[in-house]
């Protein structure tokens, strides 16, 4: 995921860290969230909705750029590891 969000603006990944944040509904984990800081105030976004098992991307100008399908069901007991290597694949590449 960090490799798909760098993509986006042409960043190198290595360059650049990406840091996840649970998100909480009711008391409940049900999603994850992942923002990575480039250079000049770029900021890239992705949220991961435990409900759908989908990642959402979003650009530097807060447009949803793509949607993919996270390959595996994930469960939302996720340690702070696994996430980001986790294997995507495309369904939706409109930004709507």
């Amino acid at each position: 995921m960090h490799q798909e969000l760098c993509r986006f603006e042409n960043l190198l990944a290595e360059q650049f860290q990406l840091t996840e944040s649970r998100i909480f509904r009711h008391g409940e984990l049900c999603g994850l969230q992942f923002m990575l800081q480039g250079p000049r105030s770029v900021r890239l976004n992705a949220v991961w909705a435990a409900d759908k098992n989908d990642l959402y991307l979003y650009n530097a100008r807060g447009e949803r750029c793509a949607k993919l399908k996270v390959a595996t069901q994930l469960s939302t007991e996720l340690s702070q590891t696994g996430f980001s290597q986790t294997k995507l694949s495309q369904t939706d590449s409109s930004a709507a």
